[in-house]
């Protein structure tokens, strides 16, 4: 069985005040990695008073050129961009199993062929809420995302055995 993105998630509609931020906690598109990357630090902040809030937890997704799979897991509060839709999790929703849902190619290819845009293709809002998720309930959604995160915390590790390796 099957519901929409919108049953389990919203887009977080906060703001946050710029004074308040760093290059540690502000993210855009430029310092979201590729391919699931995770982050970097900032090169610098908005020139704006205010800015799009995210909370630990939340799943950020960069909104500008889908293909290049740049996703992120909050670790901790901070701003992002219009340019970053911020993934808030329902409460019948693990934060985890949201973030796997949406680090699935399938998510990324049905926001790429529902863009608007040539030159710099941006996701279209409405119509990833209507993307389409397996629907369980809690605790399923706890052993699958428990299982996923013990494997990608694994590579995690392994990548940086091999960083110092090489170093």
């Amino acid at each position: 069985m099957k519901c929409k993105l919108s049953d389990i998630c919203s887009f977080r509609r906060g703001k946050i005040s710029v004074d308040r931020l760093n290059t540690n906690n502000y993210i855009s598109t430029e310092n979201m990695l590729p391919n699931k990357g995770g982050i970097t630090e900032a090169s610098s902040l908005p020139t704006v008073p205010l800015t799009q809030e995210y909370r630990k937890g939340d799943v950020l997704v960069s909104n500008i050129r889908p293909y290049f799979k740049k996703i992120w897991k909050a670790k901790y509060d901070g701003g992002c961009s219009n340019d970053v839709l911020v993934f808030a999790a329902n409460s019948n929703t693990d934060k985890d199993f949201l973030y796997y849902i949406l680090a699935n190619d399938e998510f990324f290819a049905y926001s790429m062929a529902t863009s608007k845009g040539t030159k710099m293709p941006r996701g279209d809002k409405t119509s990833i809420m209507q993307y389409e998720v397996p629907v369980m309930d809690i605790e399923l959604q706890r052993r699958i995302s428990s299982i996923l995160k013990s494997i990608d915390e694994k590579i995690e590790l392994n990548n940086a055995i091999n960083n110092n390796l090489a170093a």
